[in-house]
C-alpha cells in the first residue's frame, strides 16, 4: 500500500526516528504504525547492539533529594562523548533516570531495567531515549541513602556535571538533624574536591596500608631533597601513614621519646603537661598522611582547615544543641574506573593498508 506523508509525519512525531527510517518502516509493514513502532524499536535496539563494543566513559552525574533531606540519589550515565553529555535529550535521559532511581529505591542497574515506568518496563523507556541520541549510552553506577527521624541526607553535583555526591549525618534529634541539613551538603562540597575514597581510617584494609606505608614515607624523603635544595623547611619524616598503625604501645612510646627529648633540653618537668599533648598531637598527624588523604572523616575541613571534617560536623551539631556525626557517604566521579581507549590512527590506516 501507498504510504502517505501524513501517516510518516505522525509515526516521526512518535518515535522521532529519522524522516526516511518511518517512511522505510511504514512501508515494510503495510501502514501499520503499530507494527512500524516495533520495527523502528527494533532496528534501535539492533544499532545499539552494533555499538556494544565502543567504551561509553564520558557522561553525568544525576542527583535527587527529597525536601525533607531524607533520601536522596546518585547515578552515574555514560556516554560515548562529551558533547552528547551537553544534549538536552541526554540531560533528560538522566534526570528520568536518578528520578527512577530515587522513586524506587533501586541499588542495581540491572534491576532497574524491570523496575516499572508509566505502566511498562524502565529499560523501555531507557532503549528508547538511547536510540533516538544514538550513540551508546548506558548507566553504570546507582545509589540511595535514606534517613530515620533523627538524620538528615543532603548531596551536590558538580557545575561540570561530573561528580557528585552524597552525605548522611546522624544526630541526637530531629531538631538537631533538621538544622544539619546544609551542614551535609557542605561536607558533599568537600568531598566532591578532596576525593576520599572512605569514610574512615578503620576502613582500610590492613594489607592496603602497609603496601601504602613504604611508598608513602619513601615520597617525603624524596621532597625533602627538593626542599633543602631550595632551601624550604622540611617535613617530618614519619614512622607510619595510618591511625590504624598507632597502637597503644606505639604512642606511648612516641609520649615517653617526646619527654625524653623534653628532659635533654632541660625543660622543668612540671611544664610537661603542657607540652606533651601538642607534640603528640603533631606525632599523630605527621603519621596518619594517608587518613588525611582518603578518609573523609580525618580530612582537613576545605571551609575550616583548623578542624578535621568529624570535628566540623560535630562543632555544627552542638551549635544547633545536640549531637551529630556522618553515617555515611557516597562520591561517584564519570569514568571512574573505566579504561579509555586511545586510537592509533597511524596504526589503524596502516594495517587498512596492509
Amino acid at each position: 500500500m501507498a504510504v502517505t506523508a501524513a501517516q510518516v509525519k505522525e509515526l516521526r512525531q512518535a518515535t522521532d526516528a529519522p524522516m526516511m527510517d518511518c517512511k522505510k518502516a511504514l512501508t515494510e509493514n503495510d501502514g501499520d504504525m503499530e507494527k512500524a513502532t516495533e520495527w523502528l524499536k527494533e532496528r534501535g535496539v539492533a544499532k545499539s547492539a552494533k555499538k556494544a563494543d565502543r567504551i561509553a566513559a564520558e557522561g553525568s552525574i544525576g542527583f535527587k533529594v527529597s525536601s525533607d533531606f531524607k533520601t536522596a540519589s546518585l547515578v552515574e550515565v555514560n556516554s560515548e562523548t562529551d558533547f552528547v553529555a551537553q544534549n538536552d535529550g541526554f540531560k533528560d535521559l538522566v534526570s528520568k533516570t536518578v528520578t527512577q532511581v530515587f522513586n524506587t529505591q533501586c541499588d542495581d542497574a540491572v534491576a532497574l531495567r524491570e523496575t516499572e515506568l508509566d505502566g511498562a518496563a524502565f529499560s523501555v523507556y531507557f532503549d528508547q531515549a538511547v536510540a533516538k541520541i544514538g550513540e551508546k549510552i548506558e548507566y553504570r553506577r546507582l545509589t540511595t541513602l535514606t534517613a530515620d527521624a533523627n538524620s538528615v541526607v543532603n548531596g551536590y553535583v558538580h557545575s561540570n556535571t561530573r561528580i557528585g555526591v552524597i552525605v548522611a549525618i546522624e544526630c541526637d534529634s530531629a531538631k538537631t538533624a533538621e538544622a544539619l541539613a546544609p551542614v551535609a551538603k557542605q561536607v558533599a562540597m568537600h568531598a566532591s574536591a578532596m576525593k576520599p575514597t572512605t569514610l574512615s581510617f578503620k576502613d582500610f584494609d590492613a594489607d592496603f596500608v602497609a603496601s601504602e606505608t613504604k611508598g608513602r614515607i619513601e615520597a617525603i624523603k624524596t621532597e625533602n631533597e627538593e626542599r633543602a635544595r631550595l632551601k624550604k623547611p622540611l617535613i617530618n619524616v614519619p614512622d607510619y601513614i595510618s591511625m590504624s598503625q598507632l597502637t597503644e604501645d606505639v604512642l606511648a612510646q612516641a609520649e615517653a621519646k617526646i619527654k625524653a627529648t623534653l628532659k635533654e633540653q632541660g625543660k622543668p618537668e612540671k611544664i610537661w603537661d603542657k607540652i606533651v599533648p601538642g607534640q603528640l598531637a603533631r606525632y599523630i598527624a605527621d603519621n596518619t598522611t594517608l587518613d588525611k588523604e582518603l578518609a573523609l572523616l580525618d580530612q582537613n575541613y576545605v571551609l575550616d582547615d583548623k578542624m578535621n571534617v568529624a570535628e566540623a560536623v560535630a562543632a555544627a551539631g552542638k551549635a544547633a544543641g545536640g549531637t551529630a556525626e556522618i553515617s555515611a557517604f557516597v562520591r561517584l566521579e564519570v569514568g571512574e574506573g573505566i579504561e579509555k581507549k586511545v586510537d592509533d590512527f597511524a596504526a589503524e590506516v596502516a594495517a587498512q593498508m596492509a
